[in-house]
């Protein structure tokens, strides 16, 4: 045999070797194309749970009477948009996000509030894990900052409670009190492991977990002055004072883990600081739908782009 022969041989698997690397690719296959199997799933159930909402009377506050202020809209584009575009500062930062993963964040933020809780991180993991060319190590950073987005709203309704309990303590009956203080019980118990155990928790460095966390906090900051400048549009002879004021309780209210019917316990609230109760529950059942009414319109400009793509 030839040396030519023999090194040819040394390279070549042998037929047993190949078959076993044959039947490992389709593994292999699955293993690249998870991250588009489950986006691709979670945007289906986007879509299904847009759709319940949408027929389940969602958009039904639509054709009450609406705002007339041009100023409600614009405050209402400001806050609905707030979300997607803190992340993309963030992971801007973290990444060097491009423009294009705005549309990303924005079905984030969708899945989180149609599918369910935090389907939304796992969508964007999975879009990010898609596109390692972009990052390496998603799984990190998204655990990071979702995290510290629960922290940061923990700690601003900290401060909420702080403020408005002792001056609201008349408002409530003794029981509905009593269950308030217990859920400022929760939120601290809930917060303290991510602090204690920080060094194992977290990936990324001390500096950076903080401005994510001040991020975090200037997001839900800017969106109650958002949502309440929009109300103090649609019903100007309200003091845009007392609307801060409703808006801190519905970030509060929100955010209550043993409140079994936060939707009423907000409303009763808003009632008895602002009266004038059906109009009020009206503007409020009207931004509901429409924020539902965004979330429509961006899935379904998403999916015409997906496919165009594919189209063109």
């Amino acid at each position: 045999m030839s040396a030519s022969t023999t090194m040819h041989a040394d390279v070549l698997p042998s037929a047993p070797a190949a078959n076993q690397l044959a039947g490992l690719e389709p593994i292999e296959r699955i293993r690249r194309r998870w991250p588009i199997v489950l986006a691709g799933l979670l945007t289906l159930a986007m879509v299904a749970g847009l759709a319940h909402e949408l027929f389940g009377e969602g958009l039904s506050a639509l054709s009450r009477e609406i705002p007339r202020s041009p100023g409600y809209y614009i405050a209402f584009a400001l806050l609905y948009m707030s979300p997607p575009t803190f992340d993309w500062l963030i992971f801007r930062r973290l990444w060097g996000l491009p423009v294009a993963g705005l549309g990303a964040l924005i079905k984030k933020r969708v899945a989180n509030e149609v599918v369910f809780g935090y389907s939304g991180e796992a969508y964007f993991y999975a879009w990010a894990r898609s596109r390692l060319k972009m990052v390496t190590a998603p799984f990190g950073a998204v655990k990071d900052v979702s995290i510290l987005s629960a922290i940061a709203g923990n700690a601003i309704t900290l401060a909420m409670m702080a403020l408005a309990l002792p001056l609201a303590r008349n408002l409530f009956y003794p029981e509905t009190f009593q269950k308030l203080v217990w859920s400022a019980v929760v939120i601290v118990a809930m917060s303290l492991p991510f602090i204690i155990f920080s060094r194992r928790v977290f990936s990324l460095p001390r500096g950076t977990l903080w401005w994510v966390f001040g991020m975090h906090c200037l997001r839900l900051c800017f969106g109650s002055f958002m949502i309440a400048l929009a109300w103090h549009f649609a019903m100007p002879h309200v003091s845009l004072g007392m609307w801060l004021l409703l808006a801190a309780g519905r970030l509060l209210v929100s955010r209550l883990p043993f409140v079994p019917n936060k939707d009423l316990l907000f409303a009763n609230f808003a009632i008895i600081l602002i009266g004038q109760g059906e109009q009020l529950s009206e503007l409020i059942a009207f931004t509901a739908a429409l924020t539902l009414l965004g979330h429509a319109l961006f899935i379904a400009f998403f999916g015409i782009q997906a496919l165009v793509r594919r189209i063109g």
